[in-house]
């Protein structure tokens, strides 16, 4: 890879998940300390991520891949992104902050695609030189965090403005990018094409069956996580709390870069099986923890993400590579999108909104976070069980290539 293509690509994914990283972590914060959102409208706001995760494979499939170039299409949804970030920062009514919000998502979600696809059709050798590229779009995530946890700006709306500046610096960097037309330009589309319908018949298969069911269920649990560890411990007392939580992204980097020799002595059930362990262990840890004597369970909590992200969802991505045919591979991957990010976490995130204003404090100030906690540790328990249970998956199809 020449170094021009290298730079391009790099700081491409550098800036889209910069974006991500600006509010994505510290905006429950912001909605319930400066905006005083309750727990439910808050949960509704995360879970307009889900809602556009839902939508986002439909807009790939029918446009972005048969219309128009790929980088043109990023340059148009993050200039239009940025204008949304400032009507976002301005925005302390709950309905007008959803509606811009929500657009916001209906433009963001696709581009994690189309970075992806921009980046494979580039490439020369995708599966050596893209982890490469990919893990820059991480870096650029833990950054922005940090920028505004030691900026202190985790209760403001500047998060906003950052992201809306850069937003639109990748609007402009967007339309520099390698040249990449449309790929199924001219060609035939149905509606079961762009909807992966084909997929739907994995789900014949007792295992496959069981594995997209616990798919859903256990992302319910997880959208906890994503929408209130930073509120929490901002509540306790944490300083740059949402800097701390980075070593998340840090933890999930060294998991992934182990994972091959955690396979081949696991398999796939064994690998989804330790993932929702560290789920549960993850909200016991929160439930219990202080930031005195138990401020380690505290950190332990963080960290296990690396564990609970890559042992659930990498190790799922590759067992439906396993799965399924050549013709519906990218259609089943579809398929557990939707189970995981769609379905489950837009769930999840009505109830954890639920959840947190049923265990709020009498002066509307604090909240009984142990009680909260034990909410999704208990149903994270509760899918394992079912899990073990029922997930009966022959030795041989367990037995996925991974790459080191």
């Amino acid at each position: 890879m020449d170094l021009k293509l290298r730079f391009q690509l790099s700081t491409m994914m550098f800036l889209n998940y910069f974006i991500w990283g600006a509010w994505y972590v510290t905006m429950g914060t912001y909605l319930g300390t400066t905006l005083s959102f309750s727990g439910a409208e808050i949960g509704v706001l995360y879970g307009a991520v889900s809602v556009a995760a839902l939508v986002s494979p439909f807009f790939v499939g029918m446009i972005a891949d048969r219309f128009f170039a790929t980088e043109k299409i990023l340059s148009f949804l993050h200039f239009v992104g940025g204008i949304l970030f400032i009507l976002i920062a301005q925005s302390t009514e709950f309905s007008w902050f959803y509606l811009f919000f929500q657009i916001y998502m209906l433009c963001f979600m696709p581009t994690i695609a189309l970075t992806n696809s921009l980046s494979f059709r580039n490439l020369s050798d995708p599966n050596g030189e893209f982890p490469g590229i990919r893990v820059l779009g991480t870096i650029g995530f833990i950054v922005a965090v940090n920028i505004i946890s030691f900026s202190k700006l985790e209760a403001s709306e500047m998060m906003f403005y950052l992201a809306a500046a850069s937003s639109f610096v990748l609007g402009g960097f967007s339309l520099v990018l390698p040249k990449t037309p449309p790929k199924d330009k001219g060609q035939k589309v149905t509606v079961s094409d762009v909807l992966g319908l084909k997929a739907l018949n994995l789900l014949k298969g007792r295992s496959f069956l069981v594995f997209f069911i616990a798919s859903v269920l256990i992302c319910i649990p997880l959208a906890f996580y994503y929408a209130w560890a930073n509120p929490f411990l901002n509540e306790l007392g944490m300083e740059n709390a949402g800097a701390k939580m980075t070593l998340g992204q840090v933890s999930e980097t060294v998991f992934l870069l182990v994972m091959p020799f955690f396979f081949r002595r696991l398999g796939v059930k064994w690998m989804l099986v330790v993932a929702m362990i560290s789920w549960g262990l993850r909200y016991f840890l929160f439930a219990y923890g202080d930031l005195g004597a138990l401020e380690w369970m505290l950190y332990g909590g963080i960290i296990l993400h690396g564990i609970c992200y890559d042992f659930f969802f990498v190790t799922g991505q590759i067992y439906v590579d396993n799965k399924a045919g050549e013709e519906v591979k990218g259609a089943a991957q579809g398929l557990i999108t939707f189970a995981t990010y769609g379905l489950g976490m837009l769930i999840g995130s009505y109830i954890s909104g639920w959840i947190v204003d049923y265990y709020l404090s009498a002066d509307g100030l604090t909240h009984n976070w142990k009680e909260i906690w034990m909410v999704p540790a208990l149903g994270a328990m509760g899918v394992l069980l079912l899990f073990v249970l029922f997930f009966k998956e022959k030795k041989q199809d367990e037995k996925v290539e991974v790459n080191a």
